[in-house]
């Protein structure tokens, strides 16, 4: 009698077909069959018995009953007890990855509860999740507008536990990327306050931030930045000797552009600029004192107050490597106006124009003084002969008395 061939494990699961082994990290859905201290224990079908077990299912032990359908993940394929280890954290997780980039495709706004804060932004989890909010895309309301990175935390650090309303931005579950945005979330709310603004409107502002390149408003809700160009009509080296955060500013909308606001100050008095030179003309001849040499021209401090700039191919006719061959800080010369531009306060002055003016000017009193004296020269007979004449006649009528 022939012996009978050993079968091994091999030949036992090929005998049965392909049998479907749940992998880690599997979300596998089961039906609730006991529900003990150590887990939830769910009816997973063709793979068994599966145990749900972690601190987030003792949250859940008086909302579940026997019957209800349950999603867990793999953790272990198979115990030594012979059932299949699972985890509801996971499950959920990948739930709610698949919820965030629905939300995302969909712009939903929903609320948040920061739980730190660092220099970047602020930390977020949601529902299992964690995600980071940069401060860029904090509202206007929150951002913090100082230069001081202890201040920019500090502030940040208000938000920790403030309910705020974001919008994803950026989701990606292999990275584990998730970026929140409460600036898009508020992107409608902006864009109906910004439809009741239009250019040249006057409005009063609040100071949210005050930076080196300028000032930043909060204008009924919208960001505004008065840019330090338009603080003032003198020259500002810094924007905090004219505002605090918190002051009330009155200010003109200058433009209107991606969800901001471009405001001034200065433009709500009179430009002293103008006034100073208002009794100017292209063409007029001035004179100043040079107050500053540069390589491309010199500066000149008018009487008026104010200052214009010669450029160097402006002060000779001849070439020049360097203005100082023609003019000295602190010495006065004439000048001809050459361009006004008002709209930029700009003056600019020629050394050159105002010096061919005035040999032009003398050459034409040379040869009107040449003119004057041929005039003479040619007159002389005529004068002498009447005069003679007017002596003789003279003469005459006294002989005959």
């Amino acid at each position: 009698m022939a012996k009978a061939k050993e079968m091994t494990m091999e030949d036992l699961m090929a005998s049965y077909g392909d049998i479907n082994v749940p992998k880690e990290g599997d979300v596998l859905e089961g039906t609730i069959i006991n529900v003990t201290k150590n887990g939830v224990w769910l009816d997973l079908g063709t793979f068994g018995t599966g145990l749900v077990v972690g601190p987030e299912v003792y949250d859940l032990e008086s909302e579940v009953k026997v019957g209800d359908a349950m999603n867990a993940s793999v953790i272990s394929q198979e115990t030594d007890e012979g059932y299949v280890l699972l985890s509801l954290r996971k499950a959920t997780r990948e739930k709610v990855w698949e919820k965030l980039a629905r939300m995302m495709n969909e712009g939903e706004v929903f609320k948040v509860k920061p739980f730190d804060a660092n220099k970047g932004g602020l930390l977020i989890e949601y529902e299992t999740v964690r995600g980071f909010l940069p401060v860029s895309q904090l509202s206007t309301e929150h951002y913090p507008r100082v230069s001081d990175k202890d201040e920019i935390l500090i502030r940040l650090n208000e938000l920790i536990g403030k309910p705020l309303d974001v919008v994803v931005l950026d989701t990606d579950k292999a990275e584990q990327k998730l970026i929140f945005s409460e600036k898009a979330a508020n992107k409608d709310k902006t864009e109906e306050l910004l439809s009741k603004f239009k250019v040249n409107d006057k409005v009063k502002g609040r100071v949210t931030g005050v930076v080196d390149f300028g000032i930043f408003l909060n204008v009924q809700g919208v960001e505004g930045l008065v840019h330090i160009s338009e603080i003032s009509w003198d020259r500002v080296e810094n924007p905090s000797d004219f505002v605090k955060i918190g002051d009330g500013v009155d200010v003109q909308i200058i433009g209107i552009e991606n969800e901001k606001i471009s405001l001034s100050m200065k433009r709500l008095a009179d430009d002293p600029w103008l006034k100073k030179v208002k009794d100017l003309a292209v063409g007029d001849n001035v004179k100043g004192e040079v107050s500053r040499i540069t390589p491309f021209g010199a500066f000149v401090k008018l009487p008026q107050g104010i200052e214009a700039l010669v450029h160097i191919s402006e002060l000779s006719d001849k070439h020049i490597g360097s203005p100082d061959e023609v003019v000295s800080e602190g010495k006065e010369y004439e000048f001809k106006v050459i361009s006004l531009d008002a709209d930029n306060h700009k003056l600019a002055l020629s050394l050159k124009g105002a010096t061919g003016k005035k040999k032009a000017d003398a050459k034409v009193a040379v040869k009107k003084e040449a003119a004057e004296k041929e005039t003479a020269k040619k007159e002389a007979p005529e004068k002498e002969e009447k005069l003679a004449k007017k002596a003789k006649a003279a003469k005459t009528k006294k002989a005959e008395k």
